[in-house]
């Protein structure tokens, strides 16, 4: 009996120790930390911090426009109130430190559900984890599509626990979904997955039981008999949705925002990926890798997984935003045939199998010592508050804002699409003209101000239309250029950036 306990002990000391297989997920995890870690420098984060300012200050969801003059007082479905809340409490607690972290500990977090669900060798989990983090990682930002991130990884991790290991916890995804339906309009990412998962099950029932007979009669209710689940849970999960201010509408909203045309005409973000940028190159890598090692293994590509991957491979390519779903569905798949690959080769790096004590155990527990320690440094020289502050005047027009609030010259104003959400927060006390909110905008106001910001067609009766007296945009656009050269405005702000003109002779209000 003594000897069993001793060997117990022993037992439990040997997996309480640091091991080469820890150190490598640990250094992953790290990694994808450290690159999700960085400024918070988007301009469409503001006037969500704007928004959940508003909301904690007056106890209450903000569902009219109250930013812009163009659209002042009617109605806006403001599907991330609950997230605009969450963003504004970090910021509140540590400024930019505080969204910085909002946004590396969710993205490690999901990072660390996908890391879970990779099989096989350490090294093949990790470096499927941290291909699909650097694809991933691009439309990272402290935004509410970062919860979706999060939240899309949760599904995915109880879609898997039910298919590949049995565990049936997908109660959990309604609840969830109604929980996300209040934080970002991002939930079709859950029915997407949804629905690829029953399109898997679905095919695997027909091809390889009805009409492959690879199954007994027996045996194919049984095979079917997880379609219906996920039916049923995407059912509940449709009712759901619909415990959220905005009532059952919320589930056309996704049908909306796609509706905009221009999103794909003119936001980069919406567009198909420009495989000539060195950013959406690990995406390539991502995809051609597991085609590649998924075609070379023995190992069949189940239909769940070919249908999860082509899916959110076909919508990646549709539009860049898209990527980070994809990348979450590819590394467990890329994971699994590359061990099969490496296992059909007898290649096996046995990890598991090296001293841990020792020399060895020092060792690892330095290198993870040595890895936290190069985190903890990274974070204090990317977030630099001199160093943030320079980037941020380097993309946002800080002096012509601050210009603005002192000079205040007569508005309304014009502004840059990309600098609304930054005029809502640094000059407040003027409205803008547009901002980030396109759901709020309809697709023929947005071609309107494209027209006007190229200085295309009618654009100087587009300014007189919205009663505009001064506009503020880039230096280097048409629309300051073509100011430049007609009467009846003056430019009285000019820095590297930005411009602003003003009118004359103001038109009345």
């Amino acid at each position: 009996m003594s000897k069993m306990i001793q060997g117990r002990l022993s037992e439990g000391r040997v997996k309480r120790q640091l091991t080469v297989t820890h150190v490598l997920a640990l250094i992953t995890l790290v990694a994808v930390f450290v690159a999700a870690l960085r400024p918070p420098l988007d301009g469409d984060t503001l006037w969500h911090l704007r928004a959940g300012q508003w909301q904690v200050e007056n106890h209450t969801i903000l569902r009219t426009d109250l930013f812009s003059h163009t659209r002042y007082g009617e109605a806006w479905v403001n599907h991330s109130w609950l997230s605009q809340v969450l963003l504004y409490g970090a910021y509140a607690a540590l400024g930019d430190w505080g969204l910085a972290l909002f946004v590396a500990l969710l993205a490690t977090a999901g990072m660390a559900l996908v890391f879970l669900q990779c099989p096989g060798d350490p090294l093949i989990r990790a470096g499927s984890v941290v291909l699909a983090a650097a694809a991933a990682t691009v439309f990272w930002s402290a935004r509410p599509q970062i919860v979706s991130f999060f939240l899309s990884t949760v599904v995915l991790y109880l879609l898997w626990l039910y298919s590949h290991k049995g565990v049936d916890r997908l109660w959990l995804i309604p609840p969830l979904m109604a929980l996300w339906a209040n934080l970002h309009g991002g939930f079709a990412i859950g029915f997407i997955l949804l629905v690829l998962a029953l399109a898997g099950e679905l095919a695997s029932w027909l091809f390889d039981g009805v009409l492959g007979g690879k199954l007994p009669s027996d045996a194919i209710g049984s095979v079917l008999r997880p379609a219906l689940r996920l039916v049923v849970i995407g059912l509940v999960s449709a009712a759901a949705v619909s415990l959220n201010p905005n009532g059952p509408a919320m589930l056309l909203y996704p049908f909306r925002t796609v509706g905009i045309g221009v999103l794909q005409d003119a936001i980069q973000e919406w567009a198909s990926p420009n495989f000539h940028e060195a950013q959406t190159w690990p995406f390539i890598w991502l995809l051609l890798g597991t085609l590649a090692v998924a075609g070379l293994s023995r190992e069949r590509l189940g239909w769940r997984d070919a249908l999860l991957l082509t899916g959110t491979a076909y919508s990646a390519l549709l539009a860049g935003r898209n990527i980070p779903t994809f990348a979450i569905v590819a590394a467990p798949v890329l994971a699994r045939h590359a061990n099969a690959l490496l296992e059909e080769r007898n290649i096996r790096l046995r990890w598991d199998q090296l001293p841990t004590g020792g020399v060895y155990g020092v060792l690892n527990w330095t290198l993870a010592v040595v890895v936290l320690a190069g985190g903890a440094a990274w974070a204090v020289r990317a977030l630099d508050p001199e160093t943030v502050e320079a980037e941020r005047e380097e993309i946002q027009p800080v002096e012509a804002a601050a210009y603005l609030e002192s000079a205040r010259p007569p508005g309304p104003i014009f502004n840059s699409y990309n600098w609304g959400g930054y005029l809502i927060w640094a000059a407040r006390d003027y409205l803008v003209y547009v901002d980030g909110r396109t759901d709020l905008y309809d697709d023929e106001f947005l071609r309107e101000y494209l027209s006007i910001h190229l200085a295309q067609d009618d654009w100087e009766e587009g300014l007189d239309r919205a009663g505009v007296n001064t506009v503020i945009v880039e230096t280097l656009s048409p629309l300051a250029r073509a100011l430049a050269d007609v009467e009846g405005w003056s430019l009285t702000y000019e820095d590297h950036l930005a411009v602003i003109y003003v009118r004359e002779r103001p038109l009345d209000g």
